[in-house]
C-alpha cells in the first residue's frame, strides 16, 4: 500500500506566480494524485498527494503536462491537470496556466534510471473529469482485484477518481459487484461501467 507523502500543509496559501521565472512554488492537489518516479504513466507510483494538500513545484517539462514536485522525502513527477496554483490572483489548474506564468522548464530525467519501465506506447488518453467522492468498496473486492491481476493498459494522463476511460479499454467484471476493474498505468482502479468513470483507485 502506498503512503501519502509528507508535504507541508499550506491551507489555501499560494505564492504568486509572476515574473520571468521562479522556483519552489506552492501548488495544491485538486484530488488524490499519484506521484511517480518519472514523467510518464509507465513510471512506478512512489507516493500520493492528498486532495487539498500542498506541495512544492520545481517546474514542468516543455510542451508536456508532467511537472516535477518536491517535499522533504525527495522529488517526484505529477500530472498537472490536477494541480492548482495562484496565477495573477486567480486559482488556475496548472496545465491551463497563462503562457507568461513564468513556470520553470525542467529537463526530463536521464534515461536508464532505476525507475525506468519500457512500454510499447500508450493506447489512448484518460479523459480528465471533475473531482468526485470515491466509493468505499468492501475489503473482499479490493482483495479480489489485487489477487486477480490483469495486464495493464497505458494511457496518456493520470488515473484519479472522476476521470473517464476511453471505449478501447476493456473492463473486467467482479463477481456479484456492480463496478468493474482494470489496471491503468500500473494502478488497479474500479470503474462505473455505464459512464466509464473511475470511482476508486486501489493503492
Amino acid at each position: 500500500m502506498k503512503t501519502k507523502l509528507l508535504l507541508p500543509a499550506v491551507a489555501g496559501a499560494f505564492v504568486a506566480l509572476s515574473g520571468p521565472s521562479f522556483a519552489d512554488v506552492a501548488v495544491q492537489a485538486a484530488t488524490d494524485l499519484n506521484v511517480r518516479a518519472g514523467p510518464g504513466p509507465q513510471y512506478p507510483v512512489i507516493g500520493v498527494i492528498g486532495a487539498g494538500q500542498a506541495t512544492t513545484l520545481r517546474g514542468c517539462l516543455d510542451s508536456s503536462k508532467w511537472c516535477s514536485v518536491a517535499d522533504s522525502g525527495g522529488d517526484g513527477w505529477v500530472y498537472s491537470d490536477y494541480l492548482v496554483g495562484d496565477f495573477g490572483g486567480q486559482e488556475i489548474v496548472l496545465s491551463a496556466r497563462p503562457a507568461d506564468s513564468g513556470v520553470v522548464v525542467v529537463d526530463p530525467p536521464a534515461a536508464g534510471g532505476a525507475g525506468d519501465v519500457v512500454i510499447d506506447g500508450t493506447t489512448g488518453a484518460i479523459v480528465a473529469g471533475e473531482a468526485m467522492s470515491a466509493i468505499e468498496p468492501p475489503g473482499a473486492v479490493r482483495t479480489y482485484v489485487t489477487d486477480h491481476r490483469i495486464e495493464p493498459v497505458y494511457l496518456d494522463g493520470e488515473v484519479v477518481v472522476g476521470a473517464g476511460l476511453p471505449d478501447t479499454v476493456e473492463l473486467t467484471e467482479i463477481p456479484d459487484y456492480e463496478y468493474r476493474y482494470v489496471y491503468v498505468n500500473g494502478q488497479p482502479v474500479l470503474v462505473e461501467p455505464s459512464t466509464r468513470r473511475v470511482v476508486y483507485v486501489i493503492r
